[in-house]
């Protein structure tokens, strides 16, 4: 069974060691697709390629971004992991609750699986590009865990729903994330004009839609109505 939808993403990583056994992990679990934001580490670099053995392919065929919103920009869905339960990310997937989201959708939607970086994980920029979160239950006495030993758990579950369970797809093919990012764009200018969010912290309110959006799973059509209708809000302003 093809996963060729979903990606491993991984924003600024910075040990050479972690990247080769990200790869090793992607190969134990049936995935190809790396995608690296902005890398510390030396991605091609000798240690690296030790590190990944038989999988350092994935290394020369991994695509580079300067940035996590280019690099997600046509996706679909976006997932990012962390262990901050801010206000506005209170619905954490866990591992195996993940994989059952991914297994309804991976055919139609290309997916971004998005690890941060070693020493600080995603920040609340980062995570506001993606519409779900991944936490992986760990002792409240230390909760960070190593980014390769990160992505092995969350690809374990993966792998292991889609080999063995049994199809219940949602059909339904989602906007690309560049899509959304431009309606919330539109919105927070709309919003802003007719003085609907805080001028001082726009970003207030405008989490709580990205997270009301985010769960709502927007296809292209449903990105074009809300567009329309923040369109037809700046008009009668205007008028």
């Amino acid at each position: 069974m093809s996963l060729d939808n979903i990606f491993v993403v991984l924003n600024e990583p910075q040990g050479d060691l972690n990247v080769g056994s990200v790869c090793r992990a992607m190969m134990n679990f049936g995935l190809r697709n790396l995608i690296f934001v902005n890398p510390y580490a030396d991605h091609l670099g000798l240690q690296a390629r030790k590190m990944a053995l038989k999988s350092e392919f994935l290394l020369d065929n991994a695509l580079v971004f300067d940035d996590l919103e280019t690099a997600l920009s046509d996706f679909n869905i976006a997932i990012g992991t962390s262990v901050r339960h801010g206000k506005y990310r209170k619905d954490f997937f866990t591992p195996d609750t993940a994989s059952e989201y991914i297994f309804n959708r991976f055919e139609d939607n290309k997916i971004a699986l998005v690890f941060g970086r070693e020493d600080s994980g995603l920040s609340t920029n980062d995570l506001d590009l993606c519409q779900h979160f991944i936490t992986i239950p760990t002792d409240e006495k230390f909760t960070s865990m190593n980014l390769s030993h990160s992505v092995t758990v969350v690809l374990y579950e993966i792998s292991k729903i889609i080999n063995n369970g049994s199809y219940n797809l949602k059909r339904k093919k989602l906007a690309e994330n560049s899509e959304v990012e431009n309606l919330f764009d539109h919105m927070k200018k709309t919003l802003s004009e007719i003085e609907f969010l805080d001028p001082q912290n726009p970003d207030h309110i405008m989490r709580t839609f990205r997270k009301i959006y985010g769960r709502s799973e927007l296809d292209k059509r449903e990105v074009s109505i809300l567009h329309g209708l923040m369109s037809k809000i700046e008009w009668f302003k205007n008028k």
